[in-house]
């Protein structure tokens, strides 16, 4: 089992051995994303993480770099919409090396004022790739169609204007409000001694200080919506979102289990409708996307601009199947489904990386850790009724609070009627259920 401590400042350490590796995967989570944003520095998260790995009083941005070059590992950053995280790599005997080098940048960032000019020069081209994506951008397009009220709904990297806008102090002023002891979580797993670790992770950390209190929940309303957009491409990517439950939801088992049968593997309904039975897309899936205050299902794919309602139609046909009866699930199906996401998570458990991240999000999300029999128990529980029940009173009704977004060729946007036309059948559908 995982071991938690506390440190005396309030950061809470956890560390996971794992057998037969010699590699430490450290991760610093920090309860710090997009819902933190002011509402004029929108991407100041982002922008702050990027700012971290500038140099700090003693290192500059190269030299961290070259540090961890010469360790064998790597480093990085990340922000989701919950939470910030960085992280290291290393065999074990520089497991102290990279931690002392995570608490330099937490601790010591200089954040010099040419340099975060640079990264907001960087983030400006990562956006831009993020727009040269079509299925990134379709992903945002649906989040920001059906959540446009809240934090969830805005994108990671912020916008050109506000990140542009965002100054040193904005930075600064971030960190010290958010960046606090009671706001992080450290884990370390892999080739690691829980009892050396924790005062390694004091000698660190010991100096961080503050406390911003508890992280309030924001209430989530999601809207229906269409949003179609032209780029310069030859097929229609789209995205189908159904609001869900939030991670920490009670169904999320049979959620999981519904989404491995619907799309989330090479198995999967829509995959043999849609691609093996008549070839009308190459790829198609569906995934979970859940957060704390909220979350969705997701189906993406793409096709010829002609086919796209269609296949919309077919996908919708799918869902509605389930629940009427006309193709129901089968015990197949089901068991296919467990063996897929229990072995799944087992070989993540061979991972330090995914043994890391496992230890940080459900720190975060469940406030404890769950053990691996408890995971795979659950998932062995769920049955037919439990997944004809959540496609009846979860999935269809959430079809009147569904939204589609597409990008498509420029000759393409007339479809755009035609698809917010489907979307009030969609509504009919999802008030009328039981």
């Amino acid at each position: 089992m995982p071991q938690l401590a506390q440190l005396p400042n309030g950061l809470r350490v956890l560390t996971e051995p794992v057998a037969g590796v010699r590699s430490v995967a450290l991760g610093l989570l920090v309860e710090a994303s997009p819902h933190e944003d002011p509402e004029t520095r929108a991407g100041l998260a982002h922008l702050t993480e990027h700012a971290l790995f500038c140099g700090t009083l003693t290192r500059s941005a190269s030299a961290l770099s070259r540090m961890m070059d010469e360790a064998g590992g790597q480093v990085g950053g990340f922000v989701t919409r919950d939470y910030s995280c960085y992280q290291a790599c290393v065999p074990g005997d520089y497991a102290t090396y990279a931690l002392e080098l995570l608490g330099d940048i937490l601790l010591n960032s200089t954040v010099p004022a040419e340099s975060l000019e640079r990264e907001q020069q960087a983030i400006l081209r990562e956006i831009g790739l993020d727009d040269d994506s079509p299925v990134t951008r379709v992903g945002q397009m649906l989040k920001a169609t059906i959540w446009p009220d809240h934090a969830l709904g805005r994108t990671i990297c912020g916008q050109p204007d506000s990140i542009l806008a965002a100054t040193r102090d904005d930075v600064l002023g971030f960190l010290g409000r958010h960046y606090t002891p009671d706001r992080m979580i450290l884990a370390a797993a892999g080739a690691v001694d829980p009892d050396l670790f924790l005062p390694q992770a004091e000698d660190a950390f010991w100096r961080l200080s503050g406390h911003a209190g508890t992280r309030l929940s924001v209430p989530c309303h999601p809207q229906s919506g269409c949003r179609i957009e032209t780029a310069d491409v030859s097929q229609a990517y789209f995205a189908i979102g159904l609001p869900a439950g939030r991670y920490t939801d009670s169904e999320r088992y049979a959620l999981f289990v519904l989404n491995s049968i619907l799309g989330g593997s090479l198995g999967s309904r829509l995959l043999q409708t849609l691609r093996d039975d008549t070839g009308l897309v190459y790829d198609i899936s569906s995934e979970v996307h859940a957060y704390r205050d909220a979350g969705l299902l997701v189906i993406q794919g793409a096709t010829a601009p002609d086919r796209l309602l269609p296949v919309l139609s077919l996908v919708m046909q799918e869902i509605v199947a389930m629940a009427d009866g006309s193709r129901p699930l089968d015990d197949e199906e089901l068991c296919t489904a467990r063996r897929q996401l229990q072995g799944q998570h087992l070989l993540a458990s061979e991972s330090t990386h995914s043994v890391m991240s496992r230890l940080l999000t459900q720190q975060v999300y469940f406030g404890r850790q769950l053990p691996v029999d408890e995971i795979l128990g659950s998932l062995q529980k769920v049955t037919l009724d439990d997944l004809t029940g959540l496609v009846e009173t979860r999935i269809v009704p959430a079809l009147e609070h569904a939204a589609i977004t597409a990008l498509v060729p420029a000759n393409a946007i007339q479809i755009e009627q035609e698809i917010r036309e489907f979307l009030e059948v969609l509504g009919c559908l999802g008030r009328l259920s039981p």
